[in-house]
């Protein structure tokens, strides 16, 4: 499959964006941001420093935020950067009136980020149990955590395969998931580590393409299956993760759960996991 058209990275005279904080509130990080790109009008991906005391599990989310007015402004971000990164990556949605993303969308080289110390998260390798084949079902910007899963050796030293499903409205949409497998083929040891383990099942739902439709209908009709030479789902050797919407969510949950695999947690591996605290 080709790889949509080229993105704009933002350079240090870009926009202007919000100030940095005059005053960081207690426990919480102020980090600089090293690079932004943007792919389409409503969705962009940008790198920070990452504090030397930080530390998290490939998969978690972050409440990373602005000061706007004074005041300290959050959401939840997964962390889309693997838990060995010396650097700290987001991939973001512009919504045109969202009390943070209004903001953060005109961030340049230099601004600051605010973060709270605290990461967590249900998308992690320790949720699910022992398995052979790994799924990343996502949606939109729900791809971020499976950006740091399918760049952590981890993942592949627990599954033999990996698949990771991206699906979007238009095509242009797809392009951050295409730069990810991209960046895993130029690394030396990421792409040694990786080999032939990951595949990368990308569909649009708006226009013409060679894979088209929602995830959930893919999987209820089995064409994914088709599509990537694999057998249906089997509860003893497939485990899932899902992030997307919430309606992706709750049709994505009832075809697994169709094929027996059982909804895992933290402190309950099984055989799939949910990211709830996704909006976007």
């Amino acid at each position: 499959m080709n790889a949509p058209a080229k993105t704009d990275v933002l350079e240090a005279n870009a926009s202007a964006a919000p100030a940095p904080a005059a005053v960081v509130p207690d426990g919480v990080y102020a980090e600089t941001v090293l690079s932004v790109t943007h792919y389409t009008d409503h969705l962009f991906r940008f790198r920070m420093t990452r504090p030397a005391g930080f530390r998290f599990r490939s998969g978690e989310f972050a409440m990373i935020g602005l000061m706007v007015e004074g005041k300290p402004i959050y959401r939840a971000y997964s962390i889309a950067s693997p838990a060995w990164d010396e650097e700290l990556e987001f991939f973001s949605i512009k919504v045109p009136n969202g009390p943070l993303t209004q903001h953060l969308q005109r961030i340049q080289p230099g601004d600051q980020v605010l973060m709270r110390k605290k990461p967590t998260g249900t998308l992690v390798l320790d949720a699910l149990t022992p398995g052979k084949r790994l799924y990343m079902f996502s949606t939109g910007t729900g791809i971020a955590p499976f950006a740091s899963l399918i760049r952590d050796p981890e993942t592949y030293e627990k599954f033999e395969e990996v698949i990771l499903t991206h699906t979007c409205r238009e095509v242009a949409e797809l392009k951050y998931g295409f730069d990810l497998i991209e960046e895993i083929r130029n690394d030396e040891m990421l792409s040694e580590i990786v080999g032939d383990k990951l595949k990368h099942y990308a569909t649009v739902t708006r226009e013409d393409y060679p894979f088209q439709g929602r995830i959930t209908d893919l999987l209820e009709n089995g064409k994914i299956f088709t599509d990537l030479g694999v057998p249906p789902l089997d509860p003893a050797v497939d485990r899932g993760m899902i992030c997307g919407s919430a309606a992706m969510l709750k049709d994505t949950k009832a075809q697994l759960e169709k094929a027996g695999l059982t909804e895992g947690a933290n402190n309950k591996p099984a055989e799939f996991v949910i990211e709830r605290a996704f909006v976007g």
